[in-house]
């Protein structure tokens, strides 16, 4: 019942914040809905007094808002045809695409964790892997990713549509810009999981006994998967309302493409109904989730019959180290040599202009030094995001812990677009990086608060937290001998992968003028200032995709090289005595 009522309560809020934003924007609505409709730059007090009248503008808005929860979903303000078949059309096209999505996501974090599953089953694992692939794909930008395919595929070879929504064909290359860089994050996490689960004793028993090792996989991978499923939430889910930058590029009607464009236009009845959409596909989703994890884990999560599980030591690969000096150094390299030159200078008669000695990383299309905005803006977008990402982790950390009563909140939150929190929170804030910022907050602790909530369900159903609970431990103990350390970990991994994705929706935000604003550099705004030279410039995009990689990757290898800690004493005698 908790559950239910946070989703209702959620919900509500949400849909009522929504309703809120033509009012919340401080410009007169009346004036931002005759532009959209005539592109009228002077409307006169007397077009604009009839657009009040029609709409009713002055009546408020929780006069439309009960309206609209009275089962009427209206009109568009702009196109004046009705809200009901376009959403419901988008909310098709949106959910085919989440399920092409889900589909190479699977693929991918499969791959990703084959190597692991396979030697782990056999009792062959020997080392940890520091994740370089899996960094690799999950800093991708989904957009320029999208660009890239799109080129390729597309416009040079052929093989598929450069856009529109026509059939199985068409559908193949947003799948891919969309569900590589998620299922990184989702492999990831399990390969990080699985070592753990193939280190607990009933696998070398059923090793010695000798069952086979596809079952011993079978039966590994339940386990590990419990935790990571929730992240399917927010990473897939998602993407119905956070893939705006890949339907643009593919010209695909979707419903995240539609309520942001409602929203720039603030178009309340189709926003208000797109929002709808997404909140009861994060409740089913929600749900699915849950179930789904029961159905792994069975009636030892309700008897408390869980192991507690933690990482094997495992000593790191010999290559991670490499791998991270490599990193360090190239960044390094880059943010100092760029330092030493001006960002701002523009030069007209350089645009464009190929990697020389001159320009390491050539010019972009004010002839400005690609190497001197990436160095200049190192220090900006990596503190940015990585405030960000402090916060959202502990933000999810918190609301984790009030267990059943946030999973609404988070499910809800999960499918708002971060662009949509982008427009609500600049209505307050108005634009400015630190408002970009807090837009991101806004729904960025989602992923974090799925995951910790269900290691905390997991962690609180193990034997080992019952042997405590008799021993007289108190709920501050357990908190912070058992849980947090069990949660902490793989939640900060989590946050490293989710890196990359921080400064991309911050350039997102930034890049339709809510966030960072120009001349500034920025690495976000490096990449969607420049993505449309892609074909005919493509180091202009280059270089700073190439320096969101070497940063996923180095804070992913340099955590690798690292070794874990051993099992507490008290944990180990703990697991023994149960």
């Amino acid at each position: 019942m908790r559950g239910l009522a946070g989703r209702v309560v959620a919900g509500a809020a949400l849909l009522a914040t929504v309703a809120m934003l033509p009012w919340l924007s401080g410009t007169d609505p009346a004036q931002t809905v005759l532009r959209a409709r005539s592109g009228d730059q002077d409307p006169t007090p007397e077009q604009l007094a009839a657009v009040r009248d029609e709409l009713g503008l002055d009546n408020g808005p929780f006069t439309h808002l009960a309206r609209w929860l009275s089962g009427d979903a209206g009109t568009s303000w702009v196109s004046g045809e009705p809200v009901l078949p376009a959403v419901s059309n988008a909310f098709a096209v949106s959910l085919t695409l989440m399920a092409d999505a889900l589909v190479v996501t699977i693929a991918v974090a499969a791959l990703l964790c084959a190597r692991t599953t396979y030697l782990g089953s056999r009792q062959l694992l020997r080392d940890s892997r520091a994740g370089t692939g899996a960094a690799f794909l999950a800093a991708l930008p989904k957009f320029l990713l999208a660009s890239l395919l799109a080129t390729v595929f597309a416009v040079w070879l052929g093989w598929f549509p450069s856009g529109g929504w026509q059939g199985p064909a068409s559908m193949v290359l947003p799948a891919l810009a969309l569900g590589v860089p998620s299922g990184a994050v989702i492999g990831a996490l399990l390969e990080q999981s699985l070592p753990a689960t193939f280190d607990e004793p009933w696998v070398r028993t059923w090793h010695a006994c000798g069952f086979t090792s596809g079952r011993i996989a079978w039966h590994a991978l339940r386990g590990a998967l419990a935790g990571v499923l929730p992240q399917f939430l927010p990473s897939v889910v998602g993407l119905v309302g956070g893939a705006v930058a890949v339907e643009k590029i593919f010209n695909i009607p979707g419903l995240g493409r539609l309520a942001l464009d409602a929203a720039l236009a603030q178009d309340l009845p189709p926003l208000q109904t797109a929002t709808l959409g997404l909140i009861l596909l994060g409740f089913a989703a929600g749900l699915l989730v849950q179930l789904l994890r029961r159905a792994l884990l069975g009636p030892a999560l309700r008897d408390g019959g869980l192991t507690a599980t933690r990482p094997p030591v495992l000593p790191p690969r010999r290559s991670a180290r490499w791998v991270a000096a490599f990193c360090a150094i190239t960044l390094i390299t880059l943010v100092v040599a760029g330092l030493l030159r001006d960002p701002l200078q523009v030069d007209t008669a350089s645009r464009l202009l190929s990697p020389s000695l001159a320009h390491p990383l050539g010019t972009d299309a004010l002839g400005r030094d690609v190497l001197a905005r990436l160095g200049h803006g190192a220090v900006r977008t990596t503190g940015v995001a990585v405030a960000v990402t402090a916060v959202c982790v502990v933000l999810g950390l918190l609301l984790a812990l009030t267990g059943k009563i946030s999973s609404g909140l988070t499910e809800m939150m999960s499918t708002l677009p971060a662009v949509l929190a982008g427009l609500l929170t600049t209505a307050v804030t108005g634009p400015s990086v630190w408002g970009a910022a807090a837009a991101v907050c806004l729904v960025g602790w989602t992923p974090y608060a799925a995951q910790a909530a269900a290691q905390f369900e997991q962690e609180r159903a193990t034997d080992h937290i019952t042997a405590s609970v008799a021993l007289g431990a108190s709920p501050a103990h357990l908190l912070r001998h058992h849980l947090l350390p069990a949660v902490l970990p793989p939640l900060l991994r989590n946050a490293l992968l989710r890196l990359p994705t921080t400064v991309l929706v911050l350039a997102s935000l930034g890049f339709l003028g809510l966030g960072e604003q120009p001349p500034t550099p920025e690495w976000g705004r490096l990449l969607s200032e420049n993505q449309q030279y892609l074909e005919l410039a493509p180091w202009t995009t280059l270089g700073p995709a190439c320096a969101l990689v070497l940063l996923s990757v180095l804070a992913v290898t340099g955590t690798a090289t690292r070794r874990p800690a051993r099992r507490s004493a008290a944990a180990s005698g703990l697991r023994s005595a149960t």
